[in-house]
């Protein structure tokens, strides 16, 4: 180990994060200046080495060039990974990391997949056994993670108490559907009467009516009484969900059928729903 390399390896760790000096003289509370001459062979002083590690998401052994397979505290180590991310690049990082679960899960090495995807043409993946499975989309057209261990009570997990088939006729409904798509294009605090779904969905009063009422019974849109001109106006406001963007997700999935596919692993021998 030499600690005259750790200079070094702290400009190699900036570069791949894609950050400045400056940004790495901030988090540390040290001047640019500092940060350029560890860079060009200085030293940072001891108390400093946690918060450089932690700004990299990597452990002070990996800032002197140890290289020491530790999984005791992996747990902190992706969080701190996460953590030390902008909020702007978070999602992404995290994504990479998912992708690194995916590719590790059958022992496999790790296959970097930045700036390999394309924008149009949805590379997919999967790994699926009797344990669970796990389905990601890969291009930057819909990038997306899921990963389902196998649950034990199927019945109780996707079938008591729940209606699948009201559920998909009454989101079947083109107007109910329309709503849904418009509701997640605006602001989602900004209200609305039935009169704005009249205008924009070109429907009548009754069927504006019906639509709010199934946008209530799933508990999607809160509603406010408004006192106008002496009367009562109710102002409805929606409650956002990603589930709603998780099922576009996988609809679309069904009916433009996986084709491509970056990884994919299918041991899997028994029904999904047994």
């Amino acid at each position: 180990m030499d600690i005259k390399s750790i200079g070094n390896i702290i400009a190699k760790l900036r570069k791949e994060k894609g950050s400045t000096q400056e940004e790495l003289a901030k988090y540390t509370q040290v001047s640019t200046q500092a940060v350029s001459k560890w860079e060009n062979g200085g030293i940072p002083d001891t108390e400093l080495l946690p918060k450089i590690a932690d700004y990299f998401g990597v452990s002070i052994d990996t800032l002197f060039g140890r290289n020491i397979t530790d999984y005791s505290d992996i747990e902190n180590a992706l969080a701190k990974k996460v953590w030390a991310t902008t909020w702007e690049e978070r999602f992404n990082t995290a994504f990479e990391l998912c992708w690194i679960i995916q590719t590790a899960h059958n022992g496999d090495s790790i296959k970097k997949i930045q700036g390999e995807l394309g924008d149009t043409c949805q590379i997919y993946s999967t790994v699926d056994d009797d344990s669970g499975f796990t389905l990601m989309g890969l291009s930057r057209r819909l990038p997306y993670f899921l990963i389902a261990p196998e649950c034990k009570d199927k019945n109780l997990a996707f079938f008591e108490g729940i209606d699948y088939v009201v559920f998909f006729k009454d989101f079947s409904d083109k107007a109910v559907f329309d709503t849904m798509i418009l509701l997640n294009k605006r602001e989602q605090d900004k209200g609305f009467t039935p009169n704005w779904l009249i205008k924009n969905l070109k429907i009548e009063t009754e069927k504006a009516t019906e639509v709010i009422n199934i946008l209530k019974k799933y508990n999607l849109i809160n509603t406010t009484q408004l006192e106008m001109d002496d009367t009562t106006q109710e102002i409805y406001t929606y409650r956002p969900t990603p589930s709603f963007v998780a099922l576009l997700i996988f609809a679309r999935e069904m009916i433009d059928r996986p084709t491509s596919w970056r990884f994919c692993t299918n041991n899997r021998t028994k029904p999904y729903l047994s």
